[in-house]
C-alpha cells in the first residue's frame, strides 16, 4: 500500500474521498434475504476417513476420523462374530483410506487384514493397512492421550478435574477396547499430522467433537444389490473442470429424490441410503415430517424452509480454518448467513405442532447462543471493508484505537501532498516533481523521478538525502521530513492489522467456545433438509406413505411402480405383489422377453429400500413387514481384475451370498439365473437352489425368480405346495404381432416369443425364419393322437432314481411335451460282458449300419421285451437281462408321495446278484414301437 503526493496535480492512491468511501461508517452485512448474493463455498479436498480397530475376545472396538467435518466417531464395543461380519460392514459403508490396528492380533484378525488388503478391484482403491505397537494401544496411556486433548468444544474456562467430567459425558471410558481404539487413532492422526501437514509441530490436529455411530437395527444390502437396483449411479462428469472428481450421479433412485438445498443435506440422505433401517420409531418419524409437508397448506412453509436451507454451509469446515487460524473473509461471511439462516429456521419450527419430534428439537436446541454469535459477527466484522482489502477488517466504533489510527491513515493523502510540495522547494531545479509514498514496514519515502543524466550509481547520490533503492525509473530516497514522520506516525497500516487480527481471533474463540451449538445446528438442518426433500419428491411422483407391520414377513404393495421406469415411459401399468405369511414365499415369474419381468422384480426391490429408509413409496397402498435384508443375482457382474468367469461371480459373489446368509425375512430377487452355462447345467443349478430354500418351509426367504427356463415349470423341477406360486406376464397374440399388457398374473408362460424380440431389435428377417427352423426342428409339434409327429430323444428327461434297496430301484421319467402314460414303456438292459453295448452306441453316434434291435417280438434275441401287467417280470438271453413295466399310475406298490403328478414312473426289482458283481444299467425308451438309447 503507498500513498504518494505530487505538486500540482491530484496525489495518487487515497484522497480523502475514496478514503471515505473504502471506510465507511456502519455498513448492514448482508442478509439471508439477498438470495442475489451467492457464494461459492471453497471446494475442500477429497474427504478421507481413517480406521482403528480392535479386536480381543469376541469384541470389537473401533473409531475412525473424517476429515470431511474433522469429528471422531467411534462405536462402543460390540460383539461380532470369528468372521468379523461387523467389521466387514464397517469398512463396505465408510471405506476408509487406511485401516490401523495392533501389531499383536489373533488370527482372525490377520485373516481380515490379509484379505482387505488383496482387494485390487475395491473402488476407489483398497485401503493401507497401518500396523502399529500394541503399547500404543494400552488403555492408560490412550485415556492420558483423551484427557490431554486439545479439543475446541471444551470451554478453556474449565479445570482439569470438570474437563474429565465433561469428556465422560461424550466417550464411553468403561467400554475398553473402543477407549484403546481412540487412543490409537490419536496417536496415528499425530503421528501422520493428518489434516496440518504443513503446519508447525506445536498446532495440533483439529477435532471438533466425537461422535457415536452404531449399526443396530440396519438391513444388509450389498453393492451388488445397490448397483443393480439403480440405488446409486455414478457417471463420468461432462466438464473438463471436474476431472479431479471425475463422477456426478446418473440416473438412479438417490439422483431422482436428492432435491437437498445444502451440502450436508444431501450428506445425510446419502448416509440413510447406505443404511436402511428396521428401527419403527425411526421411520415413523421420518414419514411424519414428510406427511406434514405433503398437506396442500403447509406448501408455503416447506418452500421458506427450503430456501433458507440453500444458506446452510459447510460449518465444520469454517470451524477447522478458525481451530488453524486460517478463517477467510468468506469464511466470515458464510457463517454469519448460516447463522441467521439458522435463526429463521428456529423462529419457522417454533410456530408448527410441537408434537413432531424434528420440530420441537430445532425449537429447544438452536439456542440464543446462534443470536449471541450473528450479533458479533455483525457488530465487529466490516464485510464491505473486508472484502475490498482480502483481509479482516473491523468496523467502526468496536475499539477506540484502531478508529484513531484509522483517522489518521485516512488523513495521510492530504497530507503527505503538501510535505512533498515543501521537499520539492528544497530540490535542484531540474528534478520536475516528486512524491512522498507511504510502504508498509519500510515507512515514508521521497520518490523523485530519475533524470536522464543519472546513468551510473553514483549519480543517484543527492546531498541531503539517503538513496534507498531504484524502482520503475524512480529513485527512492530518505529526508528528514520522512524520518520525522516514521518517528511521529510510526507504521500505522501494520499496528492496524495486528489490531484488527487480534480482535479476529477474541471472535474467533467466542465462535469456537459454541462449536457444539453450531455442529448441532448442522445435524437437525441437514436432517430437516433432507426430509423435505424426500416431501418434494413424493409430492411431484404421487408417492404414498407405507405402512409397518412387525408380525408380517415379507411385503403387500397394491398397484406398485418403478419410481424410475416411469419417468422414462409413457404409461406405466402397475402391479401388486402379495408376500406374506406361509404361502407363496417363491414365486416363480414367467412370461416373454421384454414382458417386464425384470422391472416387476426390480420394483419389489425398490418399494421395500424406500420403505426402508424412511420415504414415501411408488405405490397406493405399501406394508412393509420385518425385512432385514435384500439379495439380488439380476445382472451379471464382470471384472478382469478378479480373475474370475461372469458365472462364476454370479454364483460366487451373488447367489451364494443369498444361500448362505437369507432368513425368513429376507428378500431375494433372482432374474435369469443360469443363462451363463450349459442350459441343462443352468437349470439344474436353479432348481437345485429354489429346492434348498423349499426345504426350510416356513424359514424359507421371500424369493422372486424371473425365468425363461420354461422346462422348470413343465418338468416340475420343484415340489408342489403352498410354498410355491407361478406367476406370468399377461401378453396376447394379434396375427403375428405380440402385444404386451405388463400385467402380472398368476399362470405359466407357453414360450419366450424371442423372435418376436429380435424382430423388434431389428435383426434380418432371414435370421428369424432360420430360428423359427432350427427351433421347430428341435421342439417338435404334437399330432391329434398325443404323439410327437416327430420325436428326438433329447426331449426324454431322466428326473430322478430312488434306491430302496440293494434289489431294487425307482426311475422318473418326464417328456416335453408330455406323453401320455400308454405311449411310454421302459427297457432295461443289464449287460455285464456289454456285449450290445456297441450296437447301442453306434445308434447313438449316427453310424450307417448300427441299428438297434427289433423289440415286436415277445423276447427278441437280444433279450427286450414287451411290457407285461403286473409289477413286471424280468426276460434273459444269454448275458443280458431286461425288464418292461407299465406306468407307476397302473400300480398301487407305491405310495401316494413317491407319484410325482405329470411324471412316467417304474419299478424296477433285480434277482439277487453277487455284491461283487459289477452291472452296467442302460436306459431305453419304447414309444410307439420305437426304441431310443437314453
Amino acid at each position: 500500500m503507498t500513498f504518494q503526493a505530487t505538486p500540482g496535480r491530484t496525489p495518487q492512491g487515497l484522497g480523502p474521498g475514496a478514503a471515505s468511501a473504502r471506510f465507511p461508517n456502519l455498513v448492514p452485512a448482508p442478509g439471508p434475504a439477498e438470495a442475489n448474493e451467492e457464494e461459492d463455498e471453497e471446494e475442500e479436498g477429497p474427504a478421507e476417513i481413517h480406521l482403528c480397530v480392535l479386536w480381543n475376545s469376541g469384541y470389537l472396538g473401533i473409531a475412525y476420523y473424517d476429515t470431511s467435518d474433522s469429528i471422531v466417531h467411534f462405536m462402543p464395543d460390540a460383539p461380532d462374530h470369528e468372521s468379523l461380519k461387523l467389521l466387514q460392514r464397517v469398512v463396505d459403508e465408510i471405506n476408509p483410506r487406511s485401516v490401523v490396528t495392533s501389531a499383536k492380533q489373533d488370527e482372525n484378525m490377520t485373516r481380515f487384514l490379509g484379505k482387505l488388503a488383496s482387494q485390487e478391484h475395491r473402488e476407489p482403491k483398497r485401503p493401507e493397512i497401518i500396523l502399529l505397537p500394541s503399547v500404543d494401544f494400552g488403555l492408560e496411556i490412550s485415556k492420558q492421550r483423551l484427557l490431554s486433548g486439545n479439543y475446541s468444544f471444551v470451554p478453556e474456562s474449565m479445570t482439569a478435574t470438570e474437563k474429565i467430567l465433561f469428556l465422560s459425558s461424550i466417550i464411553p471410558f468403561d467400554c475398553l477396547l473402543t477407549v484403546r481404539a481412540l487412543g490409537g487413532l490419536l496417536k496415528f492422526l499425530g503421528r501422520r499430522r493428518i489434516g496440518v501437514e504443513l503446519e508447525d509441530y506445536n498446532v495440533s490436529i483439529p477435532i471438533l467433537g466425537f461422535k457415536k455411530f452404531v449399526l443396530t437395527h440396519l438391513v444388509s444390502i450389498d453393492q451388488d444389490t445397490y448397483s443393480v437396483l439403480q440405488i446409486f449411479k455414478s457417471e463420468a462428469h461432462p466438464s473438463v473442470y471436474k476431472v479431479a472428481s471425475g463422477l456426478k450421479e446418473g440416473l438412479s433412485l438417490f439422483g431422482i429424490l436428492n432435491r437437498c438445498r445444502c451440502k450436508w443435506g444431501e450428506k445425510l440422505l446419502r448416509l440413510w441410503f447406505t443404511r436402511p433401517t428396521q428401527d419403527l420409531g425411526e421411520l415413523n418419524s421420518r414419514l411424519d415430517v414428510i406427511q406434514f409437508f405433503l398437506l396442500p397448506q403447509n406448501l408455503d412453509m416447506a418452500q421458506m424452509l427450503h430456501r433458507l436451507m440453500s444458506h446452510i454451509k459447510n460449518v465444520p469446515l469454517i470451524l477447522k480454518h478458525m481451530k488453524l487460524s486460517h478463517t477467510k473473509v468468506s469464511d466470515w461471511q458464510v457463517l454469519y448467513k448460516t447463522v441467521y439462516s439458522a435463526l429463521g429456521l428456529r423462529d419457522a419450527c417454533r410456530s408448527l405442532p410441537q408434537s413432531i419430534q424434528l420440530f420441537r428439537d430445532i425449537a429447544q436446541e438452536f439456542s440464543d447462543d446462534l443470536h449471541h454469535i450473528a450479533s458479533l459477527i455483525g457488530k465487529v466484522v466490516d464485510f464491505e471493508g473486508s472484502l475490498a482489502e482480502n483481509r479482516f477488517t473491523v468496523l467502526p466504533n468496536v475499539d477506540p484505537e484502531i478508529d484513531e489510527k484509522k483517522r489518521r491513515l485516512m488523513g495521510l493523502p492530504s497530507f503527505l501532498t503538501e510535505v512533498a510540495r515543501k521537499e520539492l522547494e528544497n530540490l535542484d531545479s531540474r528534478i520536475p516533481s516528486c512524491s512522498v509514498i507511504y510502504i508498509p514496514l519500510i515507512g515514508f519515502l521521497l520518490s523523485i523521478p530519475r533524470l536522464p543524466s543519472m546513468v551510473e550509481a553514483g549519480d543517484f547520490e543527492i546531498e541531503g538525502l539517503d538513496f534507498m533503492f531504484l524502482s520503475e525509473e524512480k529513485l527512492h530516497y530518505r529526508s528528514a521530513r520522512t524520518k520525522e514522520l516514521d518517528a511521529l506516525l510510526g507504521d500505522l497500516h501494520c499496528e492496524i492489522r495486528d489490531q484488527e487480527t487480534l480482535l479476529m481471533y477474541q471472535l474467533q474463540c467466542q465462535v469456537l467456545a459454541r462449536a457444539a451449538v453450531l455442529t448441532r445446528v448442522l445435524d437437525l438442518a441437514s436432517r430437516l433438509d433432507a426430509l423435505l426433500a424426500l416431501a418434494s419428491a413424493a409430492r411431484d411422483y404421487g408417492y404414498s406413505r407405507p405402512h409397518y407391520s412387525p408380525q408380517l414377513h415379507g411385503v403387500r404393495i397394491h398397484n406398485g411402480r418403478h419410481p424410475l421406469m416411469e419417468l422414462c415411459a409413457r404409461t406405466f401399468v402397475p402391479n401388486s405383489v402379495e408376500c406374506g405369511g406361509d404361502k407363496g414365499r417363491v414365486k416363480v415369474v414367467t412370461g416373454p422377453n421384454s414382458s417386464g419381468k425384470s422391472i416387476y422384480l426390480k420394483q419389489v426391490g425398490l418399494i421395500t429400500f424406500m420403505a426402508l429408509v424412511g420415504s414415501f413409496v411408488p405405490a397406493e397402498e405399501a406394508e412393509i413387514g420385518a425385512v432385514d435384508a435384500i439379495f439380488t443375482r439380476i445382472h451379471s457382474c464382470e471384472s478382469i481384475s478378479l480373475g474370475l468367469s461372469t458365472f462364476m461371480i454370479d454364483l460366487n459373489q451373488q447367489v451364494a451370498k443369498a444361500v448362505n446368509n437369507a432368513t425368513e425375512r429376507s428378500l431375494v430377487l433372482i432374474d435369469e439365473f443360469g443363462k451363463g452355462t450349459n442350459t441343462v447345467d443352468g437349470l439344474a443349478l436353479l432348481a437345485a437352489v429354489l429346492r434348498h430354500w423349499l426345504v426350510l418351509g416356513p424359514m424359507c426367504p421371500h424369493i422372486f425368480v424371473a425365468t425363461n427356463f420354461l422346462s422348470l415349470v413343465q418338468l416340475q423341477l420343484l415340489p408342489q405346495g403352498p410354498l410355491v406360486q407361478y406367476l406370468t406376464m399377461e401378453t396376447c397374440e394379434d396375427g403375428n404381432d405380440l402385444v404386451f399388457f405388463y400385467q402380472v398374473c398368476g399362470g405359466v408362460a407357453n414360450a419366450s416369443y424371442a423372435s418376436h424380440t429380435a424382430a423388434q431389435a431389428g435383426l434380418p428377417e432371414k435370421l428369424i425364419a432360420r430360428g423359427k427352423e432350427v427351433k421347430r426342428s428341435r421342439h417338435p409339434t404334437t399330432s391329434a393322437s398325443g404323439v410327437p409327429s416327430s420325436w428326438t430323444p433329447g426331449f426324454l428327461f431322466l428326473l430322478d432314481t430312488w434306491v430302496p434297496g440293494p434289489t431294487g430301484f425307482l426311475i422318473l421319467i418326464s417328456s416335453s411335451p408330455p406323453l401320455p402314460p400308454s405311449f411310454l414303456s421302459l427297457g432295461l438292459r443289464l449287460d455285464p460282458q456289454w456285449k450290445t453295448y456297441q450296437a447301442c452306441e453306434g445308434v447313438v453316434k449316427g453310424e450307417p449300419n448300427a441299428k438297434l434291435p427289433d423289440i415286436s417280438g415277445q423276447v427278441s434275441e437280444t433279450g427286450f421285451g414287451r411290457s407285461q401287467p403286473g409289477l413286471g417280470h424280468f426276460h434273459e438271453s444269454g448275458s443280458v437281462a431286461c425288464c418292461h413295466h407299465h406306468p407307476l399310475s397302473s400300480s398301487s406298490a407305491l405310495p401316494n408321495y413317491l407319484r410325482p403328478r405329470g411324471c412316467n414312473a417304474f419299478l424296477v426289482f433285480l434277482s439277487s446278484l453277487d455284491p461283487e458283481f459289477s452291472i452296467s444299467i442302460e436306459i431305453l425308451f419304447h414309444v410307439r414301437n420305437k426304441v431310443y438309447f437314453g
